[in-house]
């Protein structure tokens, strides 16, 4: 019967875009096949309310009969909704290379941690509109999806079934990260999940695929490109301004991969006499967390142990909240690193309600500010914000970085699809808001003469016509 059936060609092919569609955040792909379910990422919707609201809904899918997820990385948004996964009846396997597993159960518990005190913080001060309001999933729930995980090794090809079977290559951005070959029945998929930059601090540059018969390509920065910035005299002269004024520097960071490229790139700065000693606070600890594990997967990342660990001991690391309060009571000029690094939450929201109305802060933005978000809206400039159900007046100097992106740019992109040798027979951009989508779809029709399509939420297609 085996026999029989191993040379059957697969009938089943489809896709649907349960995430990452129209938008930023929310990366979920639902791979159909005959006789495998494969979801590919499983993350939360972030940025503007109707996008979060969904992180509430039910996905509109029998989850039961998804077999597999496959993680490309273990940022938020690929990995935030896996307890709701399971909540809605997921009986499979979750598989992720180590370096991703490790993050994913760090944010995980992290995010689940920030919710239970949200929720009781909302109840307790009575801002929500909800009563009682209850997170969105707990600790207890962040610990369950954790039984659910699965190793594999990055670079050799996994079986996942009759005809079916992935391989996960590197590719920058975070501390694990890479793009998923999917192989079903002699056809390859590609999902480029988060590509990382060319030149990169801490990271190796992305490795490039030779095929594609279905790609799925990021295009976060699809449409712009990353510019040419001295990141050294931009921290270093307002640090020095800073320390003139006797106010306080708030770095907002993700917690994976950007504070540690920027802890990293300050005691660089440190060494070589480009500031002074000024007290300088990492207070977070799902980064701390984050940058151990850089100690525990060295041959993930190109800086030597000895160097991160001497970059530890300069710095102060903040876990408790009580430090938290400490370090906002001082009066000298401080650094504080904090997320989260759009101010969607975590402990920079703290610092921001005693400081953001101050015009001697000095408010760091080094990454890509999903629409909807405290980032996006400060960096187009707000008057006021909203933090915990109270406005507060926007006094602080904004300072943007963006050379720091972990995200590859437009050109980045091209450059990393044209190692593609063939023509696939469909390509769809994913990953981003609308204008860059479609500036990259152009480009790619244009210079690779690909027909390129940006799929919408929920949408399905069939694979095989």
């Amino acid at each position: 019967m085996n026999s029989i059936v191993s040379v059957i060609a697969m009938k089943k092919l489809n896709i649907q875009f349960l995430g990452a569609a129209g938008t930023v955040t929310g990366s979920k792909f639902l791979v159909e096949t005959d006789h495998l379910n494969i979801l590919i990422d499983c993350g939360f919707f972030q940025g503007l309310k109707e996008l979060r609201l969904k992180n509430w809904e039910d996905l509109p899918v029998n989850v039961s009969k998804i077999d597999y997820v496959l993680l490309t990385h273990g940022h938020l948004d690929h990995t935030g909704y896996l307890p709701r996964l399971i909540s809605q009846g997921f009986k499979g396997v979750i598989l992720g290379n180590a370096p991703t597993l490790e993050i994913a159960e760090i944010i995980l518990k992290d995010t689940a941690r920030i919710q239970e005190e949200e929720a009781e913080k909302a109840n307790k001060e009575g801002f929500s509109k909800h009563h009682p309001a209850l997170p969105l999933y707990t600790l207890k729930d962040a610990e369950e999806t954790l039984t659910f995980f699965r190793i594999f090794q990055s670079g050799e090809w996994n079986e996942l079934g009759e005809k079916v079977k992935f391989r996960h290559r590197l590719g920058g951005h975070i501390l694990g990260a890479g793009f998923i070959e999917l192989e079903v029945d002699g056809k390859l998929l590609l999902f480029s999940g988060d590509l990382g930059r060319q030149e990169d601090l801490l990271l190796n540059a992305p490795e490039k695929p030779e095929w594609a018969d279905f790609l799925f390509l990021e295009s976060t920065y699809g449409d712009r490109l990353h510019p040419e910035e001295n990141v050294e005299k931009i921290l270093g002269d307002n640090i020095r301004d800073m320390i003139y004024e006797n106010g306080i520097m708030l770095i907002a960071c993700f917690a994976v991969e950007r504070l540690q490229l920027i802890s990293y790139l300050l005691w660089k700065m440190f060494q070589k006499n480009q500031i002074p000693n000024v007290p300088i606070y990492i207070d977070s600890p799902m980064g701390v967390d984050v940058t151990e594990l850089f100690g525990n997967f060295q041959h993930f990342h190109k800086v030597e142990n000895s160097e991160f660990s001497a970059m530890k001991n300069h710095f102060e690391l903040v876990s408790s909240y009580k430090r938290t309060w400490e370090i906002i009571d001082e009066q000298r000029p401080r650094i504080v690193l904090a997320g989260s690094g759009m101010l969607s939450g975590g402990r920079i929201l703290t610092y921001l309600s005693k400081f953001i109305d101050k015009p001697n802060t000095r408010l760091v933005l080094t990454g890509y500010q999903a629409e909807g978000t405290r980032g996006r809206k400060i960096e187009e400039g707000a008057e006021e914000i909203k933090i915990w159900g109270k406005y507060y007046e926007v006094k602080a100097k904004l300072v943007k970085i963006e050379s720091l992106s972990a995200h590859a740019d437009q050109k980045e992109l091209l450059d990393w699809s044209k190692n593609i040798k063939n023509i696939p027979e469909k390509v769809f951009l994913v990953h981003g808001e609308k204008n860059a989508a479609t500036t990259l779809k152009s480009r790619l029709e244009v210079e690779n003469n690909w027909k390129v399509r940006i799929p919408e939420l929920y949408e399905k297609i069939n694979l095989f016509p």
